[in-house]
């Protein structure tokens, strides 16, 4: 920083904010800290009182700070992001579309962890809409060396940091079994609730079937709505270790490879995902879906229907963060729940 004549400061970053006071019309920033100060921006400058000016000097090697979050938004923005212009050395990303929010978080890290460098993101598997904050990102200097940039560069690699993937698949099968249901002993609670939340991540029900606690009956619902053609099949009722309950049995032996039966996440731990050999994902949903606002199926299905595919050990990294809190006024997503990282 250095004091210079108003008049010698044309191509030279501004150190702080400079008001300008018109009485009865305004009082606020005219000019804001890093601004790079301009030929047109001088006579301004002397009308506001404004003979010497506290100023960084651009060297060769240095970057101003807006040309420094330029440069950190290209390492992490991908397709389905806006980015906003630079203010006060600051970049963020929005949401273009209605979809599934990911980061590589190690190589965030990697960025993260070099001096005078910073990229803030929402946490990875978020879904997200249209508007919404991404990321933001700037140096921590008015101006920073070169050198430090093109380290995060390397540390980021060829690949954006970031990713918002739209939800690909669209159609819905829900098969539900129960003697109790399919007798209408009690009414079925279950699929307006999966009705809702498919919905909300556009996706359409096109068939709902209801059968009871027979193998062979439930075997030939999930092949039938394989056949159908559907992008996910959903199968409710019958998921616990009772002599009674059929499903996971029954999802096996229709054909489907069977990830893992069973997650660390309460509520949600008798949850079931698998896969047809076409790449068709089957759920067998626990109770709890249909009475909690947020468990394991609220985790797991964005990333399904945005093709993301889901391992065994992906459920198991759940565990951290798995524990819904119960809390009185339900805030998801805005809370802990299924948060990995």
């Amino acid at each position: 920083m250095k004091l210079i004549p108003t008049q010698d400061a044309v191509g030279h970053v501004l150190c702080h904010d400079m008001t300008q006071i018109i009485p009865g019309v305004t009082k606020d920033a005219r000019f804001r800290k890093g601004h790079i100060v301009t030929e047109d921006d001088i006579p301004v400058l002397l009308s506001m009182g404004k003979e010497h000016l506290y100023v960084w000097e651009k060297s060769p090697g240095m970057l101003h700070e807006d040309e420094a979050a330029e440069r950190l938004r290209a390492l992490a923005q991908n397709e389905h992001m806006t980015a906003t212009a630079p203010k006060e050395g600051k970049i963020e990303l929005k949401a273009a579309i209605h979809g599934l929010f990911r980061v590589d978080v190690e190589r965030l890290f990697a960025v993260n962890s070099l001096d005078e460098i910073m990229i803030a993101t929402r946490h990875t598997n978020s879904v997200v809409h249209p508007g919404e904050k991404l990321a933001g990102m700037r140096v921590i200097p008015l101006v920073v060396s070169e050198e430090k940039v093109r380290a995060a560069e390397a540390a980021a690699g060829d690949q954006p940091l970031l990713e918002l993937l739209p939800f690909a698949r669209t159609s819905a099968a829900i098969i539900t079994t129960g003697n109790e249901v399919f007798s209408g002993r009690i009414q079925d609670q279950f699929t307006p609730v999966l009705v809702e939340k498919l919905s909300a991540l556009d996706v359409s029900v096109r068939s709902q079937v209801k059968v009871p606690d027979d193998r062979r009956q439930i075997i030939a619902a999930i092949q039938a709505a394989h056949q159908s053609g559907v992008d996910l099949i959903l199968c409710t009722g019958g998921m616990s270790v009772d002599p009674d309950d059929q499903t996971p049995g029954a999802i096996k032996a229709a054909g489907v490879e069977v990830v893992s039966y069973g997650a660390p996440v309460l509520p949600g731990a008798m949850f079931l995902l698998g896969y047809f050999p076409d790449g068709t994902p089957v759920m067998g949903l626990p109770g709890c879906v249909m009475y909690a606002k947020a468990t394991i199926f609220d985790l797991i299905l964005p990333r399904v229907l945005c093709n993301v595919p889901v391992t065994r050990a992906d459920l198991a990294r759940l565990g951290h963060g798995g524990l819904c809190l119960g809390c009185g006024a339900c805030h998801y997503p805005i809370c802990p729940f299924g948060k990995e990282r």
